[in-house]
Formats: structure tokens, sequence, C-alpha cells
């Protein structure tokens, strides 16, 4: 047995790999943290402090060098604290951002902090400690592209979500000020985000991008069938080709290709991961 494999024996500390983030404990948020935590140090946030314990121990049984952590996204100072832990574990070189609410899981304000103004604050950060081959995947939804675009007014607004009054400044111009309504409108920014930061991300030899799946098997998505929202969800899954949700194991996969060095001439852009469901709503 070669010497650094029987030192290794019984730990899963691999301060060898570079470091992977993942922001986002819930089903797709882990299923990317056990693909990433394959080849990289992990770190992985969430807000649900009394979670997180038991997220890292299987993690940690996985033979994944793995740190969970609490982090409020859309708090500067926490995320500030998430990219300081982020730097004491080694160059980073993947970030899954996975973290949001859908519509039955907050009010309209909770969706455009958390959605938007969070994403924002976790690109600002990544940006910081992005080295040439870091690569970042933004997890949207296909909610963007199946909404129709809002007036040029409302997208001004949308591309800077970090002003003090962002949130009132869009009040003044979306009368429906609904959940489902957020969800669309920040699921439609962070696309336009990854976009119009892919030039700054390539000044360090880096990349953004965004990943936008469909009707997902998640607990999150199974809230959703039995919410307000049913019918919406139903009509989606009703207009896709392959006649079924995507799995979590399917959205890691794409997350893992976007991250690699296999997409190292990709970025700015969009990967939908929606079962076709884009292509008969838009094109048949």
């Amino acid at each position: 047995m070669r010497p650094d494999v029987e030192l290794r024996t019984g730990t899963s500390e691999r301060p060898d790999l570079p470091v992977a983030l993942v922001i986002g404990g819930g089903g797709i948020g882990m299923s990317a943290a056990r693909r990433l935590g394959q080849s990289h140090r992990l770190v992985l946030a969430s807000l649900s402090a009394a979670r997180n314990p038991a997220r890292e121990a299987a993690l940690r049984e996985d033979g994944i060098d793995a740190v969970v952590t609490r982090c409020d996204i859309a708090e500067p100072d926490s995320v500030a604290e998430l990219g300081q832990l982020v730097a004491a574990r080694g160059r980073l070189r993947a970030i899954a951002h996975v973290a949001a609410l859908s519509p039955s899981m907050g009010d309209w304000r909770t969706l455009l902090r958390v959605n938007l103004v969070g994403a924002r604050l976790i690109e600002r950060m990544s940006l910081e400690q992005a080295v040439p081959g870091t690569a970042a995947v933004f997890v949207s939804s296909s909610a963007g592209h199946l909404a129709e675009p809002p007036d040029p007014e409302i997208t001004a607004v949308l591309d800077d979500p970090l002003v003090p009054d962002f949130v009132e400044r869009l009040e003044k111009l979306v009368p429906e000020r609904t959940p489902l309504q957020a969800y669309r409108l920040t699921k439609f920014a962070l696309l336009r985000m990854c976009r119009r930061r892919a030039a700054a991300w390539g000044t360090k030899g880096a990349r953004i991008v965004s990943m936008s799946p469909g009707p997902i098997a998640t607990p999150m998505g199974a809230l959703e069938l039995e919410g307000p929202h049913r019918e919406v969800k139903l009509a989606m899954l009703r207009q896709s080709p392959l006649g079924r949700e995507g799995t979590m194991a399917e959205t890691a996969d794409a997350i893992e290709f976007l991250a690699s060095d296999r997409a190292s001439y990709i970025t700015g852009t969009d990967l939908l991961v929606d079962g076709g469901i884009l292509a008969t709503t838009r094109f048949s």
C-alpha cells in the first residue's frame, strides 16, 4: 500500500484536492455535493443549521472531505464569512448555487431576497476567489424561459438587485406581487446575470453558466404538487416529450459537466434540463 493511501485510511481529509462550494442543502444541493465531492474538497452552505450536522456526517460517511456550514445568502456579512471559510479550505474550482425558494415556500419579498439578492451576493463573493479554471453553475429554472420577458424598465431593476431600494423600486413597477410572479422574475434575472457577468469572470480565466431544470422529483417539487400551483406543474409534465419528471441524479450530471474541464469553452449561457418542455411549448 502506498504511504499516502495508508495515511488516509479512516479519514476523509483530502487537502490535495481543489474546493467545490455548493449553496443549498436540499435534494438537488445534496445530490450535487455528493457528485462534486468525489473530486473536490467540499464546502456545503445551507440556512437550516439544525440539519447541517447530519448532512456533514452523511457526506463524510461517503468518504467526502466535507464541511457543512450555516449561511444566510441574502446577508452580506454571512456571505463574507462563508468566503473566508472557502478560502481557508483551498483553491476554489467549482461553485454550484442551488439555493432557492419555490412559490410555495415564501412570500413575494422573501423570494426576491433569497432567489436573486442571495444569488448575486454569492456570485460576487465567488468571483473574488476565482482563479483560472474556476467554474460557477447557478441553478435557475425553466420558468425563467417559459414566462414572457418583463418590460425593459423592470428588467433594468432586476439587473441590479444589490442596490438598497431594490425591492421598493421593483414594487413600483410590478402590480402582480405574488410568490409565483417573484419566482418567474428571479429566475429570468438569474439567467441574465450569468450572461451579463461572463465578461467579468472571463478576465480571471473563469466561467459562469446557468442550468435550468424543468420539473424534478425532489421534496421541494413535491410541495408544489400539493400546493396552489399544482395544475401549473401538472400541465408542464403533460407537455414533456419524455413524459416524466427529471431526477436529482440527472441534475447532478448536468452540474458536474458544466463545472468540469469538458465544458471549458462554455460560459455566459444556459443549459436547459427540462425534458423538452420548452421545445414543445415554444416551437411546436
